[in-house]
Order: C-alpha cells, then structure tokens, then sequence
C-alpha cells in the first residue's frame, strides 16, 4: 500500500486510542469490532481521524499521542502499543507552559506598552484639541470681537475690555469697563432717543449706558468716556491694569504713605476728597489727572462722584468708580451716578503733559501780585505762633542777628485772634500790637495773618452770623440752625456759607478793617480739608463735593484782599498765591515724603508751593508754667534739621519756625550761612527763571527727572532727587546717619556742586559721599561741553 503504517516502539512515545481499556489490558470492545476495524484499515488509506478530547485514566490506562506528522497512520489496535506514563505527560506539560508562559507575558507586556502609548498619544491629541479651542475663543474674543471704534482704540464690548495704543503700536492702556455688569448681560446699540450725533452709544440692559467720543489735537489722541447709570444699585467702575507691562503712573496727590510711582501703592476704595492725611486717605491737595510714562493720562471729569482703590483686593489695578454717598457727593447733579472722564494718548509723556498743562497763568496779573511772587522765591517765611507782643518782637530781633537771612514775611497762625473767626487782635495779650507792627514792617518784614472760614460758638461773631444765616445750615433740619464742626483748638464752630451773596460783603469789611488798622500786608486762608465740613452740611447753593467750597471761597476773596497762600485746593489758584505742603512732622520717615509730595503736586497743574518749616513742623504750644509767658521751643534732632535745610535750599519757598541759631552748635549756624549763600546766588536766578516760564508754560518750577529725559526708564523711577527747570539736580540725604547715597544723572554732562568735576549723565553714581555739611547738587552744562 502507499499508505504508510505506523507503530509504537517505545514507551517514550504516547499511543492514541479510539476506544478504552480494562486495567488489566482487556479490550472493552467485542471482538467481532476489532475485526472489523482490522478490516478497514487493511482496505481504506488511513485518514487521520479528528481529534478529539480523551479522558485520561489511570497510570495502566491508554493515552493519548500526538503526532506531527498529518500523513502518519496511527495504529490504535496493534497489541505492542506503549501505555505512555504520567510523568511523561507532566513533562511534556511543564515543558509546554514553560515554552509558552513567557511568550505569553512577553506579548502581555507588549500589548500593555502599545495600550498605554495609545492612551498617551489620545491624550496628547485630546488637550492640543482644548488648547487650540481655548486659543481659538481667547483670539476671538480679544480680536475679532475688538471693534477699532476709533484710531488706535480697541474696544471688545461683549467682554468689555478697552485697549488703546500708541502711534507706533504699542499698547499703552488696558482696562475692563463696567465691572460689576453680569457676564451674562447682552449689550445692544442704545434707542435713537438716547443717541448722540458725535458718540457711539452701547447699553447694558438695566445696568448702563457706554458713550465713547473720539477727538485729536495734533498729534494727541483723546477718548471720551461717560457711563450712565441704569440701576440704583450699579454704580459705575472702571478698571486699569497698572502691572509693569504699562509703565508707571502719577499725579493724583497726597495720598497715604506717598508711595511714588503711584502703582507701588495700596488704597481701598474710598472718596477722592481732601483730608489729613495722617487720619484720612487723602491729603490737601488733589487733581484728578493721572499720567502714564508710557504716554498717556486719564482725566476724571470734576462733577463726577469720584471714589477711587489702587492694588486693591490683591490685583495690580487702578479702578475708579461713580458713587452717590450722604457726605463726599450728596448733592446728585443726576439722578443716578455717571462716571465721565478722557483718555489722551501720544508717544511722549513729557510731550502729552506740555499739552495737558494749564498755560498763560499770565492773565490778569498785576505788577504787584508779580512783585509777590518775586518776594515769596527770594525770601524766607517766618512762621509763629504768637503768646504777646513780645514773642514776636524777640523772634524777628533774632532774625535780624542772624546777619545773613533776609527778612520776609511773618506768617502769624491763628492765634492772634481770641477765638477763631474774631477777626480782632486779642487786646489782652497784644495790647499795643499796633505799634509792634509797625516796628516790624519799618525793619523790612511783611506781616501776613493767618485767617480761616471757621467761626467759633465762643467766637463774638457767631451771634451775627447765624441771625443773618451767614453760617452753613445742617441738612435736614430748620435753615436757622447752623451746622457744627471741630477745627483745630475749636470743638465747636460753625462755616460761613461762601454761597449766600451776603457772606463775602461781611467777611471782606472784617478784612479791611484790619488791613487798614494794623497795615497787614496779606492773608494766608486756612481753609482746613473737605473731612473738617459739617457732615450734614446743606449750602444755600449746592456744593458738588466739600472740596468745592475751597474753590469758591478762594476765587471770592482773591482781587479783593491780598492772599499769599491757602492751605489746600482742588484748583490751581491764581497766582500769586502758593500752595502750601501738607504738615510734615519731625521726623527722618517725614522728611522722606516731602519729594515725591512735591514732584506730584507739581506735576498736577500746583507750580507754586509753600513747603513746611525746615526740621519738620513742631508744635510751639503755649506755656502755662511759664512766668514770663514765653514760647517753649521743642526742637527737631540736629541731624534732622541741617538735612531738611539743605533741602529746602533748593525748593521754591523756604519757611521756618526754628531758626539756625537756636542750637547751641555753631556749625549749625555755619551751614546755615553756606546754604544761604548757595541759594541767593544758584538757586533764587534759577527759581526766578523758570517761574516765568511757569506762568507761560504751566509746567512745574520743580521736575522730576523724566521731565529732562522721558525716554530714559530709570527716571521714572527716581524718588529722591528732583530738578530746578532743567539745569540743576538736588539729592539731598535723606536718613539719619548716612555719609553717602546713590545718585542718577540723565543724559548731558553734569558738574558737581561740591568739588566741581565733571560727570557724564545717563548712569548711576554709586556710593557717592556727602559730608553731614554737603547737600548733593549737579548743574547742567553746555551741550557742546567735552568730557
């Protein structure tokens, strides 16, 4: 046969069986099967039969054998077949799982691999999708939804976010508009009858009303902004990114701690009004103008109910809000607050705040007023606060001993008058006042008394005042009923009412009832801050805000009475009336705030300030225990003093109540006649120079020094130095003990003040020294000076 038969030889090989077996060998089958399987096999080519489980039996019993070969014949029948044993099939078994084991967690680990590498992968794929979804909502939200409303403004009003750039591109402001408005509000064009022809008009349903304006002046950009109020529970706020990215800001003020540049601070939301800035947030003088080194300012319109928050809740922003209270803004010139205020943009800081600048303060001045202004620069200003004649006549005899101080003026306080609001000298201790006056005026001195608006209940005008309602009324109460405030010694004192026309007649006959009798040759108003009204105070014409009544009162009485200076504004006064500086007290942390306190008023439209006195300003109370009634002198640490006269030396004004000579050292005196001898020949011509170009400019006497170089970073940032004009830079010492200091010069060629070399400008002086009687001074030179 071809086919080809097979059997087993061995016991190592296992034999397959179709049918089962008896343990002892026996078939379980008949015979007549076998025979007939015999039969088969010899006649039919043997197929392999399909394979099949078997059952394994016993160690005796018949098992299984597999074979590879397909063409091989199994011989299930032939009687020398191997009974293959256990241990056979248990290594055959062991050798199988451990041929297949591995393979298994090999492919197991491989397929783990290939799943983790496709979870990872999916992944990828998954946050790239997110990614390009946010940055595709991000672009469209900030730039396709950002409609150029106007050159160089972007405005997105869906998210509400304004951005405006310079002409070069650059962004320069960055705000959100309308904080507090749902995201959620739907924004649509305003009615036709709320629509203006020169505005675009945008509303918040329920919450505000948007009009934004466009207008160029040269090569100045400037956006009108006013929001109307919709809701008596919304009041308007907008708010600017004053991170690093956006340069730095000034103006404002006086504000706590005087922190310069103003994003360096923290406030808290709170009313832009004027107070003490020791107890209130604000200080004597504030504009609301802001100034950005990038070049551009913001200017909040005066009849907004303005309250303000710099850093706030832990963000770098400046955020300005409209607010109707029952003090700062209670009389409401609408129904609901409205915010309005202008952004103006150039490339230019110095540039954009020439043009913001109020000019030709030349207008209307008389050749005495100039003469005053002249007098105020080139002389000292006394201040005393008087117990009797005598007080006065000794402290102008030691003026007169010093030999190298000119006279100036004699600014009494108050206390010449027995209560406040007399306008009578106190007969009891100035009994011939009149004579000592005189006195004085024929030694050269000028005799200036300190008046104030505050009329005392105790005060023998108070009766006439409220019989012909000259007083402020409180608000919600009988009009006859004057309302009541504190002011300095005072707790009890009324306000004249600078609104009614019968005020100022009365007040201006008081005046020149003095002016006539003791030849006074003017008068410095203390008008105190907005926080010293009557909290319900209620005019006879309504106020915008407290400050407002410093205004009137100021421009009622100038022309009338001769005014050198007022103690606070809101308004640039008409000269020759200076500004004077907040009180400082004696103190090294003081005398560090007294620059940036000057640089900012300057540079908010107040050229002509009248800083505090030198060392501080040390109360002079009057003795009780004193039998011969003199003054007891408190004064400032020695140290203290010479460095805040070498700074003075250099300032518009220099005022004292402590003279050079009331330290027993004589080198505090020695320095006292350097220092003057540098003023009246460097530093008085410089003054007098640039006021003139102040009246014509509006640009401040006393610079930062970005106003000699606004391109270059490191002034915006310098706190302790200033300029006269442009030619000389002053850094005086400012901390107790130090011999030495850093000091920046802009771009030029400087010459020292003190040992006369030259130094080239644009870089840091590092620990430049300066004796304890040395003030650091640098003086421009030529621009065609060789090195």
């Amino acid at each position: 046969m071809s086919s080809k038969y097979v059997r087993s030889d061995s016991d190592s090989s296992a034999t397959f069986s179709n049918s089962a077996s008896t343990p002892n060998g026996s078939s379980l089958g008949s015979e007549t099967d076998e025979d007939g399987n015999d039969d088969l096999l010899v006649k039919a080519p043997l197929q392999a039969p399909p394979r099949r489980k078997s059952k394994i039996f016993s160690s005796s019993g018949i098992q299984k054998h597999s074979n590879h070969d397909t063409n091989e014949i199994i011989d299930i029948q032939s009687p020398n077949s191997t009974i293959t044993s256990v241990n056979s099939i248990s290594s055959l078994l062991k050798e199988k799982l451990q041929l297949s084991i591995p393979q298994a967690l090999r492919s197991s680990k491989k397929r783990q691999n290939a799943d983790y590498r496709l979870r990872a992968f999916v992944g990828f794929l998954f946050l790239c999708v997110i990614f390009l979804v946010g940055f595709a909502h991000i672009y469209y939200t900030q730039h396709v939804l950002q409609r150029a409303y106007f050159d160089k403004f972007r405005f997105n009003k869906n998210e509400r976010l304004l951005h405006v750039y310079s002409s070069n591109g650059v962004e320069i402001i960055s705000a959100r508009l309308g904080d507090g408005i749902p995201p959620e509000t739907g924004v649509f064009p305003c009615l036709s009858s709320h629509q203006r022809s020169d505005s675009v008009c945008l509303e918040w349903l329920h919450y505000s009303r948007l009009y934004l304006t466009h207008s160029k002046h040269d090569q100045m950009h400037c956006y009108h902004l006013t929001w109307q109020s919709l809701n008596s529970h919304f009041n308007p706020t907008d708010c600017f990114d004053w991170s690093s990215r956006y340069g730095h800001w000034y103006g404002a003020g006086q504000i706590e701690n005087m922190v310069y540049p103003l994003e360096r601070g923290k406030l808290d939301m709170s009313p832009f009004i004027t107070g003490d800035i020791r107890r209130n947030p604000f200080g004597n003088v504030l504009k609301r103008y802001f100034l950005n080194s990038k070049g551009a300012t913001i200017l909040i319109d005066s009849q907004s109910p303005l309250y303000i928050s710099i850093n706030s809740n832990k963000t770098k922003e400046f955020c300005m809000q409209s607010r109707h209270d029952e003090f700062a803004y209670i009389n409401h010139l609408t129904s609901l607050p409205e915010l309005n205020y202008t952004i103006c943009a150039t490339d230019n800081m110095k540039n954009l705040h020439s043009i913001m600048a109020e000019k030709s303060l030349w207008d209307g001045l008389k050749p005495d007023e100039l003469h005053a202004v002249d007098t105020l620069l080139s002389e000292p200003v006394w201040q005393i606060s008087p117990t009797n004649e005598a007080a006065i006549y000794n402290y102008t005899e030691d003026v007169i001993a010093l030999g190298f101080l000119r006279q100036g003026h004699v600014l009494i306080s108050e206390e010449w008058q027995p209560n406040p609001g007399d306008f009578i000298l106190d007969e009891s201790r100035f009994p011939s006042m009149e004579e000592t006056i005189n006195i004085i005026r024929r030694r050269g001195f000028r005799i200036v008394f300190t008046i104030q608006p505050f009329i005392s209940t105790e005060s023998i005008n108070f009766k006439e005042a409220v019989t012909n309602r000259l007083l402020i009324s409180e608000r919600g109460s009988d009009p006859r009923i004057p309302a009541l405030t504190r002011y300095h010694h005072s707790n009890s004192a009324g306000v004249l009412d600078i609104t009614n026309n019968k005020t100022i007649p009365w007040l201006q006959s008081k005046l020149e009832n003095l002016l006539t009798k003791y030849h006074v040759e003017s008068f410095y108003l203390d008008l105190g801050t907005a926080h010293d009204m009557p909290h319900y105070y209620k005019c006879d014409k309504p106020l915008t805000n407290p400050d407002h009544y410093k205004t009137l009162f100021t421009k009622s009485i100038i022309g009338s009475i001769p005014v050198i200076g007022v103690s606070g504004a809101i308004s640039r006064p008409k000269a020759p009336v200076f500004v004077s500086l907040p009180p400082f007290p004696s103190s090294w942390k003081a005398i560090t705030t007294v620059i940036p306190t000057i640089l900012n008023y300057g540079m908010i439209g107040f050229p002509f300030i009248m800083p505090g006195a030198v060392g501080g300003d040390v109360e002079i109370p009057m003795s009780n225990n004193n039998p011969n009634n003199d003054l007891i002198i408190n004064l400032p640490d020695k140290e203290l003093y010479i460095r805040w006269l070498q700074l003075s030396t250099f300032l518009p004004v220099i005022r004292f109540t402590h003279l050079p000579s009331s330290y027993s050292d004589e080198s505090v005196l020695e320095m006292a006649k350097s220092l003057t001898t540098l003023r009246q020949k460097t530093v008085t011509p410089l003054l007098k120079k640039y006021a003139n170009e102040t009246l014509d400019s509006g640009l401040p006497i006393i610079r930062p020094l970005w106003m000699l170089d606004p391109m270059d970073s490191a002034c915006h940032v310098v706190v302790d130095e200033f300029s006269v004009g442009e030619e000389l830079i002053v850094a005086p010492i400012l901390y107790s003990g130090s011999r030495q200091r850093e000091v920046y010069l802009p771009a030029g060629v400087w010459r020292d003040g003190i040992d006369g070399s030259l130094r080239k400008g644009s870089r840091w002086i590092h620990n430049y020294r300066v004796a304890e009687d040395k003030v650091a001074y640098f003086v421009k030179m030529p621009d065609n000076t060789r090195f």
